[in-house]
């Protein structure tokens, strides 16, 4: 029974999705991690963002700022032809400014991988951590998102305030 579970696994898997709809389940997904992160950053009264836990870890803020950081280096690098140009930012935002430039963000990658062919998922590219193709940059860009709102959910937990219901999705 489970080698013929396993077997309808595998021809699904190969058969059941086009490329073409890997994109537009990933951007059903995103729209989603959108209105859940935005939901967080929001969560979070101003005067915590600040917040961290610990020395060695990120501000509440500078978390969303990294997320923000890291969809417009990937998607920009591995998504167009536009060279990223990562440039320290020092300069102070508020709230609202993190919020916007988040949904600039999470709206640039949507439309960047909607207008990409499904053909080019494929394609290899070169990575820090080896050659990868578009199609795992395209899931490393949600685990990112994922794995840093993870840590904001505690953020907002270790500050008493409820954080939003999951959005999946």
């Amino acid at each position: 029974m489970k080698k013929a579970i396993l077997l309808f696994i595998l021809l699904f898997s190969s058969v059941g999705f086009s490329q073409n709809e890997t994109i537009e389940v990933f951007l059903e997904k995103w729209k989603n991690s959108k209105t859940y992160l935005v939901e967080i950053a929001k969560a979070m009264p101003e005067e915590n963002y600040s917040y961290k836990p610990t020395a060695r870890e990120m501000s509440f803020g500078e978390q969303l700022l990294h997320i923000k950081g890291n969809m417009d280096w990937l998607g920009t690098t591995y998504f167009t032809s536009e060279k990223f140009d990562k440039k320290k930012d020092e300069k102070t935002y508020s709230k609202d400014e993190i919020i916007s430039m988040l949904e600039m963000s999470f709206d640039k990658v949507y439309e960047v991988i909607k207008n990409t062919k499904s053909e080019n998922l494929k394609d290899k590219v070169e990575f820090f951590a080896g050659p990868k193709t578009k199609l795992q940059i395209l899931n490393l860009l949600q685990d990112h998102v994922t794995h840093h709102r993870g840590q904001l959910i505690v953020y907002l937990n270790l500050n008493e305030i409820k954080p939003p219901s999951y959005v999946g999705w």
